[in-house]
């Protein structure tokens, strides 16, 4: 044993310990903690406890329960033998340090993989490894660095919050405080030659400021808390003018009680403190009230197929129940977490743990939602409730969004607000000495009135709700967005590209015909079965085109190559389905789209395939051109080209024969060229065009269209809308930057008022909340108006 113990956990550094920075470690882990909080400016985390690293004793043992694996799975979103999912609900999230802290568990234990923080909701994402970590580890980590998480097995299945009165609490010391220093005050407002008066004044004063303590180190105290944190961080914070309004009326007052040389400013102090708490629960309640969160995209315009006595069906995927039998096709996400009954899956569960490397599952194995097949199709039983959260959220990852070296609104906001705080403290310590030398009195009360009725909070509040209330009304209508960066990144769109299959054109059978060698029923039937796999539109087709009950046998070698074909193996027969080139046989129709079938190295035929085109494409390119640059871009032949030429603007650019490959590098010319692209496609077979333009739009026509790679997924019947939404989103940044507008004009009403000492820091606390709250209404009315207008 040594005399030296660990600077971050407390236990004895033997015989070789770790010197840094005149400190001393048991290990070089325990260092690498302290450089990267000292790094980052956390070196106080040191400050609030000794050994901070240490796992203290009250929570050895406290959550051995989760070392249940009934218990475990209740919580766990997702597990395999490699990775687990889960995510928590921590109350004591509040600032960017406990963001940046929690999204580096992984420079605290290796085992944690990553973790993603959900500020608004208070949740933090954890992936972590299987085998060298377990949950009640993650639960440990997490509280031993004072972020214990709220675990609720009774309401796990709700995800119930626990609801935090503090609010409630400290308005109700405000106005308890504000109330009884009133009738204090008041009785030196019509101050005379009394001789009550005059005998219990002083006590009076006394009293109050007694009175006053409890308001403004309790219930005022998450201002002081939250600017020091800020300066801590060098950001100047919102609330650090009003936790130094607070503090010079506080100090001011208490001079004149102490040196008896008046009452003070305690009853205006407590009234502020009070209104400034009560404009804030009432905030609360309007944005709970307007409030977006994800609610609006419960019912995407998905659909699953659902197997019926041998028939398949496509439902939408919110009607799926507990013990339905569905089909996932190849490339299709699993919606729910289920059995498989039938089939082989190869499941990349990315979109779950950002981990690519396929899982193979079998007859009677779980898999969970979020998985996407990478094989053949696979029959699976639903044995959970479908969960639109769950997939919303992890649509909305992080690790899915696209890089932006572009300045948005957010960082505008942010800018302006640093710069606004600056530019007010200036203001009042000018205006606070202009005051003291003509009555010093009055100085403090007008130090106070600009502090308090200047505040950027309306300018930081517009974009966000004005954005979030159009994301709501697009998810009425069935346009949903993955996020409200996307209405700003439409905004700049200049430039728009249409995939032809399954996007400008209809997903209907009865434009198919057959021409070659009639097919025996065996072979129809291996046909089917091969393709039933495929989620291609073309594929879906002739799916339907086929009446007839596929082989329950599952296919072998399964493998599709987009923009060529598909191929399997079922029982004694090997089929390739596809292009001319990919079977190998000679072409037939120039003009026609057409799929080819080989069975045993024999050509049979060919299908040939009409396209319906949607019955407003002319009309919405047409609404279009007038503000865009349009492309169309197609893998299939050139034989539509003269008709799409004959109802498109003349200006409009088709390309035919493009691969996978082809499209992506087309949009990146574009880009290259300074064009902002936006690209609409089928979702699936358009996945990586859809990643790299700069907004992905997902054409959905009752299939399972979900995927990371596009930012917004619409019905396929609500095409003829498309114009009308970009405009919307246009209009949306045009009513934000007129909010801007509002809330700079009041700002320099209420300066005006608050440095001539026309204003009182009474009114101005009343004033302030009332200003955000009349800009998220203006920026909500408006945004309703609009849209309904549209």
């Amino acid at each position: 044993m040594s005399d030296k113990v660990c600077y971050h956990c407390g236990l004895d550094c033997g015989r070789s310990p770790v010197e840094f920075n005149d400190k001393c470690f048991c290990c070089n882990g325990c260092k690498t903690v302290y450089e990267i909080l000292n790094q980052s400016e956390l070196s106080c985390y040191y400050d609030l406890e000794q050994t901070p690293g240490s796992i203290p004793k009250e929570i050895q043992g406290k959550f051995d329960y989760l070392n249940n694996p009934d218990i475990a799975e209740k919580l766990i979103s997702f597990s395999d033998e490699t990775i687990s999912v889960v995510e928590f609900y921590i109350p004591s999230i509040h600032c960017s340090a406990c963001i940046w802290v929690l999204e580096n568990l992984g420079k605290l234990n290796p085992a944690i993989i990553n973790s993603l923080v959900n500020f608004p909701n208070k949740t933090v994402r954890i992936n972590y490894k299987t085998q060298e970590i377990n949950l009640k580890d993650v639960v440990e980590l997490l509280t031993s660095i004072a972020y214990e998480p709220y675990i609720s097995l009774e309401d796990a299945d709700k995800s119930a919050k626990k609801v935090d009165k503090t609010l409630i609490y400290q308005l109700g010391i405000a106005a308890f405080g504000f109330g009884n220093i009133m009738l204090l005050a008041f009785p030196e407002y019509f101050e005379t030659q009394e001789f009550w008066l005059d005998r219990f004044k002083y006590m009076f004063r006394w009293m109050m400021l007694f009175l006053s303590i409890p308001v403004v180190f309790y219930a005022a105290k998450d201002y002081f808390i939250t600017a020091y944190k800020g300066l801590l961080k060098k950001i100047l914070s919102v609330d650090v003018p009003i936790a130094l309004g607070i503090t010079v009326l506080f100090l001011r007052s208490c001079y004149e009680v102490i040196a008896d040389i008046g009452p003070g400013y305690f009853d205006s102090l407590t009234g502020l403190i009070f209104f400034l708490l009560l404009g804030k629960y009432f905030q609360q309640k309007t944005y709970n009230f307007l409030s977006f969160e994800r609610d609006y995209r419960s019912y995407f315009p998905i659909g699953v197929t659902k197997i019926v006595n041998g028939k398949e069906e496509s439902i939408p995927i919110q009607n799926v129940k507990q013990g339905d039998r569905l089909l996932i096709r190849n490339e299709e996400l699993i919606p729910v977490d289920a059995i498989i009954i039938h089939g082989e899956a190869m499941l990349d569960y990315s979109f779950v743990t950002g981990e690519s490397a396929p899982v193979y599952k079998g007859n009677g194995e779980k898999v969970f939602a979020g998985g996407k097949q990478t094989g053949g199709a696979i029959e699976i039983d639903v044995i959970n409730e479908i969960s639109e959260s769950y997939l919303t959220e992890l649509w909305s990852n992080d690790i899915f969004n696209k890089d932006s070296n572009e300045k948005d609104i957010k960082s505008m906001t942010d800018t302006i607000s640093k710069y606004f705080t600056i530019v007010i403290v200036s203001i009042s310590i000018i205006a606070g000495i202009y005051w003291a030398f003509r009555d010093f009195g009055i100085a403090a009360e007008v130090i106070t009135a600009v502090l308090i009725i200047a505040c950027p909070c309306a300018l930081a509040l517009s974009a966000p709700f004005a954005m979030g209330n159009m994301l709501r009304i697009f998810g009425y209508r069935k346009f949903y967005l993955k996020n409200d960066a996307v209405i700003e990144k439409i905004d700049k769109i200049n430039h728009i590209i249409f995939d032809k299959t399954g996007t400008i054109t209809t997903n209907d059978s009865s434009v198919l015909s057959y021409s070659g060698k009639k097919l025996t029923t065996a072979e129809n039937k291996a046909l089917k079965t091969v393709i039933r796999s495929s989620n291609h539109p073309l594929s879906r087709a002739l799916n339907n085109y086929i009446k007839i009950t596929p082989y329950l046998e599952t296919v072998k070698n399964y493998q599709e190559i987009l923009g060529k074909g598909i191929s399997g193996e079922i029982g004694k027969f090997v089929i390739k389905i596809g292009s001319a080139g990919f079977v190998g046989a000679d072409k037939q129709d120039d003009l026609n789209t057409t799929i080819y079938i080989r069975i045993n190295n024999t050509i049979k035929g060919f299908y040939k395939s009409k396209n319906i085109y949607r019955s407003d494409v002319e009309q919405v390119f047409s609404q279009l051109s007038k503000k865009y640059a349009l492309s169309i871009i197609s893998g299939d032949n050139e034989g539509e080209k003269k008709y799409l030429e004959s109802i498109l603007p003349p200006n409009t650019e088709i390309l035919f024969n493009q691969k996978p490959q082809d499209k992506l590098d087309y949009i990146k010319d574009l880009q290259e060229k300074g064009k902002n692209v936006m690209m609409v496609g089928d979702g699936l077979n358009d996945a990586g065009a859809l990643a790299q333009s700069n907004v992905g739009i997902a054409i959905s026509e009752n299939v399972n269209v979900f995927s990371p790679a596009c930012d917004a997924i619409m019905e396929a019947k609500l095409f003829n809308k498309l114009p009308k939404f970009l405009t919307l989103s246009h209009q949306t940044i045009s009513i934000i930057k007129w909010s801007f507008g509002l809330s700079f004009l009041y700002n320099f009403i209420g300066m005006y008022f608050a440095v001539s000492a026309q204003l009182t820091p009474l009114v101005a606390a009343i004033l302030m909340p009332l200003s955000s709250i009349s800009i998220v209404s203006f920026v909500t009315l408006m945004t309703n108006l609009v849209a309904n207008k549209r």
